[in-house]
Parts: structure tokens; C-alpha cells; sequence
């Protein structure tokens, strides 16, 4: 049985302003790939139908673990978990939790065939993937340590490359070595010999397999894994381990923790299965453009965008009209709170503007005027000194939590749908076009009794006015310290 294990982590920041760390570029429809609806952690999983393979398990950080599980939900389809990390450590950590987990709830003794996928790339052709993986599947149940390498169309130099070494099948090579990302005269030779792919950093292999070969060549990793396995707490959809011992794993990828260990010894359990699947890691605007849907003169639109002799361009507005005149090569970005230009060639380093940003202490590098919550989501409309407005959306059958606030008092207005408030020991129900005043110091709390999304404006007013001035008395989603 074939166990997808999705790896959900990452801050994506080469898409800023699209992608925040707290939202980053895997819980994005971008627009591109088989279903432009989906995000790109949905459509990773909406790829996997078909394969019969057991419901995925995701690895995410504690702050996405809302929205993964809520994408997850609304795609209708199931999992085998959502596993936190609780610090970043790399993918060979990650994935040792899944193994070790899937070792620990087989069934019968069964030793179930992960498949490490990513949950930020875009595949257009979704047979050839599966085809890909069925290949993979028959070497690793006879003990390979399968990776994918992508058949290289030019030379990039912002991947890593897989040589192939002699053939173990007609679908299979022996990996020879793993190459860091090279200039581009190395790059230009790598495509002309016809023996090297970019490397896509998905892979395939028993649990049991995994964890022996971890053991052998990162005993700290296996250790770090183990002992942080020991201690797992369940909290609805999430599996929580040891913080602690977790903290105490070096931070490593699989490439450099396992596969290239095993290379090294000229290891015979290492094989690559190509892939030619319109795969793309759409690391940064350039590759997003590469794979939109482009007019005629090459350019990119997403949103209301009105343009006169543009060429070659990307343009995505969330919330205005942009004009474009007479230009070319560009990326233009506009959402709520930002807006980001730059020439394609160069967008690549747009990470150098969120390190300034984050220098200036800005809030923009992390989180979006829309910040989505386990109960809905709201949008700062607009802020002083003393005031904050926000549109609150909240889904149905949610509850806010049980709260109160130290600095501001709070002022709410119902545009449509219901809302069951809490105030001090009071309950009010409300509807459109009705409002509450909720005091400094008042505890308080709000739900959505019915079918629809409650609409709600809220007006904050006070000497501080920050998202840590909550005290959580009760909450349904385990925010409670």
C-alpha cells in the first residue's frame, strides 16, 4: 500500500507579497496547474486519485495546522493525520516522524511504501506522474530507495541534479551521485550528456527502510525522532510530539542525511525513475508566468487588469484595477497591503526586500491583511492610533473563543447572517443590522448558530491593540495555554 506522506512546511517568501510565512505559497490558488481553484496543497493531493493509495498524512508547523486541515476538508477528502513540527528541521526529521509512525499503525505487520511529495509543486500532466509512480512503487517494494528525477529541458541552474549511473530496469538507473546547484556552463553540459535530472525531492521507499538507513548514517536524527515519537498528544486532526526532544535533532535534508551517505558507498539501493510530467517547483514569479496561461504576446493576468502594449509580463491584483502601458518583462503584484514590482529576471531576489522589510520590523513579511483563523477569517479594513476596523467572517456551527481583552473595548455589527454572543453572563442574539458594545474587560464570546457565513464589522478602540492582548478562557480549538 502506497502511504502519501505531504510535506506542507516552508515560508515561501520568493512569492511576497502573494505568500507570507504565515500563509505561505502551499495554501495558495496561484492560478496554475490542472484545476486553477485549487491551492497548491490541494491539487498535490487531487493528483494522488487514482492510485489507490491509503489517505495521506501532512507535516506542517503549529502555525499552518488550521489551514491545512480546513483545505483539506474542503477538498472532500480524507487523511491519515496531520503531524506538527514544533521547530523547523529539515526534511530528513520530518519525514522520520511519518515513517516511524506509519510503522507504529500498520496493520498485521505491514510495512507501508511512503511517497515524499511536496506540497508547493505544480505537475501538469498527472498520468505521467502516476505512471512515474507506479514504476517507483515496484522497485521500492523490493527494497530501493527510489527518488524522482525530472527530465531536464534546459539547463537550470536553481535545481539540484540527480546523475544516473547503469540501468536496473527500462523505467530505472542507479543514482551515481546527487550535484548542488551548478553555474550555468556545468548546467549546459549536465542537459547535453543526457545522463543527469533535476532533482524534485520526491521519494519513495518502505518506512522500515527509511528508518534503518537513517539510523545507520544520522544516528542523531534517528535518536532525536524516536524519543520525540515517545510522547504524542492528539488534538483533533493534529498529532503533537515532544517538543523537547524534538529541539534537540540536527537540522538536515534527505539528500545529505541518507542518499548521498548511500551513494558515497556506490550503494546498489539507490535508483532514480525519471519523470517527464511538466513538473515545476514554481520557486519565483519567473516560473510562475512559465506556468500561467499566457496571451498572445506572452504576459500573464490574473485579477482586473487592463494593459496597452505589455509584453512578457505577470500581473495578479486582489483587489484593484491595474494598468499596464508600454512595458515588458515585468512582475506586478497587487494585494490588500502591498504591492510589488519588479523585472522578471530579477525577481528571484525579492527575498532581499523581505529581509529589509523584516529589518524595519514590518509586519507585511508574515501575515496578510486577510488572516485566516480555525473559525473563519477577518480582514483589517483600517487602523489609527487608537481604532482598528475588521470585516470578521465566521463559517457556520464556529465559536470564537472565550475571551477578554485588557487594552480595548469592542463594538460589533452584524451585516448578514446570525451571531450568539456572549457578553459577561449575558447571551444576545443577533441579526442583520444589529449590533453589541463589549467593554474593556468584559468576557465575551461569539457563535454562528446557523447555515450560513456570519458577516460581522468590528470596531476596536483602545490604547493597545494587538493580536496578544486575548486572554482565552475556553476555545474549541485547543488554543487554550
Amino acid at each position: 500500500m502506497i502511504l502519501p506522506v505531504i510535506m506542507a512546511g516552508g515560508s515561501g517568501t520568493r512569492l511576497w507579497p502573494l505568500s507570507r510565512s504565515n500563509y505561505p505559497k502551499q495554501f495558495l490558488a496561484l492560478g496554475c496547474g490542472n484545476d486553477h481553484s485549487q491551492t497548491m496543497l490541494q491539487q498535490t493531493i487531487s493528483r494522488l486519485n487514482g492510485l489507490g493509495n491509503a489517505p495521506c498524512m501532512l507535516i506542517c508547523n503549529e502555525e499552518h495546522r488550521f489551514i491545512a486541515a480546513e483545505q483539506v476538508r474542503t477538498l472532500g477528502a480524507e487523511h491519515g493525520g496531520i503531524f506538527l513540527e514544533p521547530v523547523g528541521r529539515n526534511t530528513a526529521p520530518a519525514i522520520a516522524l511519518a515513517a516511524i509512525h506509519a510503522l507504529e499503525t500498520a496493520k498485521d505487520g505491514e510495512d507501508p511504501v511512503l511517497l515524499v511529495l511536496a506540497a508547493d509543486h505544480v505537475i501538469s500532466d498527472e498520468a505521467a506522474f502516476q505512471t512515474s509512480v507506479k514504476q517507483a512503487y515496484e522497485h521500492a517494494k523490493n527494497d530501493k530507495l527510489v527518488t524522482f528525477g525530472i527530465v531536464a529541458n534546459s539547463p537550470e541552474t536553481g535545481y539540484g541534479y540527480i546523475k544516473r549511473g547503469s540501468a536496473v530496469s527500462d523505467d530505472a538507473f542507479l543514482v551515481s551521485s546527487f550535484v548542488e546547484k551548478p553555474d550555468l556552463e556545468t548546467a549546459k553540459g549536465y542537459v547535453d550528456s543526457g545522463e543527469y535530472y533535476w532533482n524534485s525531492g520526491m521519494f519513495m521507499f518502505k518506512a522500515s527502510q527509511y528508518v534503518d538507513v537513517l539510523k545507520k548514517y544520522n544516528p542523531a536524527i534517528y535518536d532525536a525522532c524516536v524519543k520525540a515519537m515517545q510522547v504524542q498528544n492528539q488534538d483533533m486532526d493534529f498529532v503533537r510530539v515532544d517538543k523537547d526532544a524534538f529541539m534537540q535533532c540536527p537540522d538536515d535534508s534527505i539528500d545529505y542525511a541518507v542518499m548521498e551517505p548511500l551513494c558515497a558507498e556506490n550503494n546498489s539501493d539507490v535508483v532514480v525513475v525519471p519523470m517527464d510530467a511538466g513538473w515545476n517547483d514554481v520557486g519565483g514569479f519567473a516560473a510562475l508566468l512559465e506556468v500561467s496561461k499566457q496571451d498572445e504576446n506572452g504576459n500573464a493576468f490574473t485579477g482586473d487588469v487592463e494593459s496597452v502594449d505589455t509584453h512578457n509580463t505577470l500581473v495578479i491584483s486582489e483587489d484593484k484595477l491595474v494598468t499596464t502601458v508600454g512595458v515588458k518583462d515585468l512582475v506586478v503584484i497587487n494585494t490588500k497591503d502591498a504591492v510589488l514590482v519588479a523585472h522578471k529576471d530579477e525577481a528571484q531576489h525579492v527575498k532581499t526586500i523581505v529581509n529589509k522589510l523584516k529589518e524595519n520590523g514590518r509586519s507585511e513579511p508574515s501575515v496578510h491583511r486577510e488572516v485566516y483563523r480555525p473559525w473563519g477569517k477577518y480582514d483589517s479594513v483600517d487602523n489609527g492610533e487608537r481604532f482598528q476596523v475588521k470585516r470578521i467572517t465566521v463559517k457556520p456551527g464556529a465559536k470564537l473563543s472565550v475571551q477578554m481583552h485588557h487594552h480595548r473595548a469592542e463594538h460589533w455589527v452584524v451585516v448578514s447572517g446570525t451571531a450568539i454572543v456572549q457578553k459577561g453572563e449575558e447571551e444576545i442574539f443577533l441579526t442583520e443590522n444589529e449590533s453589541v458594545y463589549l467593554p474593556v474587560g468584559v468576557v465575551h464570546a461569539l457563535n454562528n448558530p446557523g447555515v450560513i457565513d456570519l458577516e460581522l464589522i468590528e470596531v476596536q478602540v483602545g490604547s493597545y491593540l494587538g493580536e496578544d492582548d486575548i486572554v482565552r478562557f475556553e476555545d474549541r480549538y485547543g488554543r487554550v495555554k
